[in-house]
């Protein structure tokens, strides 16, 4: 591997030529724990702007052909793909320093998103290209003007610069989010470790799952690359705060309408809660996640724990039962030897960087209580023990602060096998350190006192992106404080930089534009691809039961003939279901309730005689039903009046690997006076095609 590392532009591997070369010495990028030359990397040469052309217009039409569902699909056999290859990734990130446990959260923790992101567009997403958000809203009296929301895709490219900690997890946790949106992606791993990202991205080329244009990979440096962006492009970026704030001031950024989201670097927290004594099963939690997070990735993650905040009586506690479980648990060295659990860090200057932040955590008050700033003996890839001479290889190092005020703690990060222990005197004062940070991606605290957790929320919880409560009942089945899942929000306000990436839907939804669009029903109908009231409807003698999802189109109706409610009714539903509440049994009591003018119809009875109006009984189209939402009753019916139903097609979305779809009705229940009793959707599974008949 010690070519230089290609790029992947314009639908083709790319490397620098001879003459590009000339005068620009590639970069090299070395083993972690041996010093070896992996590969080397440069982009002279590279034209940017041609491949940031090619992603808005190639790959914006090939993904703007897809639904959101044939996304979503693409995405679990991309999983499948990486899962099948799974061993050459892990293979090249033990290079990288990771051990198979660190690999794990990266490689498997970048396929999982894949997967879930995969599985929540296809269950919160329709079959479609337009997300509509929100309900229809109301603009005129005679309901011929509508409004609502609707997101539609970004126009332009997904830029994502990535940290050297997760190569794999790293960019697809962008990746995911933009592909599903149908917004192509150009990522730019860091340097140290972006072969690893150039596996996974080959893998995925030679499987032939990605739709031309929707990803590109960019190996090597990109000084022009914001003077390229414009508006309808946006960056995802991870890393420094400091370069994040010099790419912020770009032009592009400033006036130019690109959307610059960042993760930047992040002094968190843990609490000790006030009843967390040592001996009890949150210490014990406490101390576990603490040393984990020091190790995991040898401390190489934005999430680390910075801080551990605890009861001042308990900081000695802490301190020396890190000290034990360091000394019982974790083994230094190449993670390729047998019995490591963690490795160096990614590369010699990261060492020597992370030497310096200690020194100016030492300069600031702190005091080292547990490891120490010279080389370690490690356990080399042959299984021998000795002084790591080439290798990245650092101690896990535990500071003290006796001041807790020192602005060291609260403003330096050592990014590596580096927390730092305080103690507080009160719950208020512990937030207030939590605060200290300038804001953080994630706090954890350990308690069993609701009372403490409760308080705690409510200083820290804004300074935060997330907070995790640990404690017994969740100790074993927790993720831990520095694993983001998707389906929750990953950034942090403040020093974190104010990004929220992840959290399910609301991830794709970033790469989108929210519109609010104006309307008649029949043209709000087209935009959206949901039937709106007033629009078209069609009774044309055929029930939409009997219609497959090839048959049926929005807006085929069914009306019911009327049914009559009488006392009788009431009564023997009450008697048959259990349901005797007052404004059903008693006329006294329902005369009595602002609601009512006396005995009502129980609602639950109005929907299953709706079932009963509506319904085709004979085998057909109509699979399932699967449910009901948005149920609202809106005016009693007493005994002597009348109900019908009017069922429309409201929605159609056929499912991508089924022979069946999903349609969503829109029923209303009206009286004999034409008012409206009751309204809602019926969820129905419906067959692509008519079942073929017996010969």
């Amino acid at each position: 591997m010690n070519e230089i590392l290609p790029s992947y532009v314009n639908g083709a591997w790319w490397s620098p030529d001879d003459a590009a070369l000339r005068g620009a010495e590639p970069a090299e990028v070395r083993d972690a724990s041996t010093g070896e030359l992996i590969t080397r990397v440069s982009t002279a040469g590279l034209d940017l702007g041609t491949a940031l052309e090619y992603a808005r217009t190639v790959g914006q039409r090939s993904l703007g052909e897809l639904t959101f569902h044939q996304r979503a699909v693409l995405l679990k056999q991309m999983a499948l793909a990486l899962t099948e290859r799974k061993a050459e990734l892990y293979e090249l990130s033990a290079r990288t320093g990771a051990t198979k446990q660190d690999s794990w959260v990266d490689i498997d923790g970048g396929i999982g998103v894949l997967f879930t992101y995969s599985s929540k567009g296809r269950r919160e997403l329709p079959n479609a290209k337009v997300y509509v958000d929100g309900p229809v809203e109301n603009l005129s009296k005679d309901g011929s003007f509508l409004g609502r929301h609707i997101y539609t895709r970004l126009p332009g490219v997904a830029v994502q610069i990535n940290a050297f900690n997760f190569p794999v997890w790293g960019s697809l946790e962008k990746f995911a989010p933009a592909f599903l949106a149908g917004v192509p992606t150009l990522v730019k791993p860091a340097t140290p470790t972006g072969y690893v990202t150039e596996a996974y991205v080959r893998i995925l080329v030679e499987w032939g799952l990605l739709p031309e244009g929707s990803l590109q990979l960019v190996s090597g440096s990109v000084p022009d690359l914001f003077d390229h962006l414009r508006l309808g492009d946006l960056v995802a970026f991870t890393g420094s705060a400091s370069t994040a704030e010099k790419l912020r001031q770009h032009e592009s950024v400033q006036t130019g309408g690109v959307r610059f989201t960042v993760e930047t670097d992040s002094i968190n927290a843990s609490v000790l809660g006030t009843d967390a004594s040592a001996g009890t099963p949150e210490f014990d939690a406490y101390v576990k996640q603490l040393v984990t997070e020091m190790t995991s990735k040898a401390g190489q993650k934005c999430t680390a724990i910075r801080r551990a905040i605890v009861p001042a009586a308990s900081v000695d506690d802490v301190v020396e039962a890190v000290r034990a479980r360091i000394a019982e648990r974790v083994v230094v060295g190449d993670p390729r030897a047998e019995g490591v659990t963690m490795g160096p860090l990614a590369s010699t200057a990261q060492r020597d960087e992370v030497l310096r932040q200690v020194g100016k955590l030492e300069a600031g008050g702190g005091e080292l209580v547990v490891g120490s700033t010279h080389a370690p003996n490690v356990i080399r890839a042959d299984g021998e023990t000795g002084e790591a001479s080439e290798g990245a290889f650092v101690e896990p190092m535990l500071l003290r602060f006796p001041d807790a005020s020192s602005p060291a703690l609260h403003e330096v990060e050592a990014f590596g096998p580096v927390a730092s222990v305080v103690g507080y005197d009160s719950l208020d004062e512990a937030a207030a350190l939590v605060a200290r940070g300038g804001g953080s991606l994630v706090t954890s605290v350990a308690t069993h006192d609701p009372e403490v957790a409760m308080r705690l929320a409510s200083g820290i919880a804004a300074y935060n992106g997330r907070v995790l409560f640990l404690d017994r009942d969740d100790a074993r089945s927790s993720t831990g404080h520095g694993s983001p899942v998707p389906h929750l929000v990953h950034g942090g306000p403040g020093r974190a930089g104010g990004g929220e990436e992840l959290g399910g839907i609301r991830a794709v939804l970033h790469h989108m534009q929210r519109t609010a669009v104006q309307g008649s029903p029949e043209m709000l109908t087209a935009l959206t691809g949901v039937w709106h009231a007033g629009a078209a409807s069609r009774a044309d003698g055929v029930h939409p039961f009997r219609k497959s999802l090839a048959e049926l189109r929005l807006g085929d109706q069914v009306v019911s003939a009327s049914r009559t409610v009488t006392l009788d009714d009431i009564e023997t539903f009450a008697e048959f279901t259990g349901d005797t509440f007052y404004a059903h049994m008693d006329e006294e009591a329902a005369a009595a309730n602002p609601f009512f003018p006396g005995r009502v119809a129980h609602g639950y009875l109005l929907v299953s005689w709706a079932a009963g109006l509506f319904v085709d009984p004979e085998p057909g189209p109509v699979l399932a039903n699967y449910g009901l939402e948005n149920l609202r009753f809106i005016t009693p019916v007493s005994p002597g009046d009348e109900i019908r139903v009017e069922l429309t097609a409201k929605q159609i979305s056929p499912r991508e690997t089924d022979e069946y779809g999903e349609v969503r009705w829109d029923a209303v229940l009206k009286n004999q006076n034409d008012e409206i009793v009751a309204t809602y959707d019926v969820l129905t599974l419906v067959a692509k095609e008519q079942a073929s008949q017996p010969a």
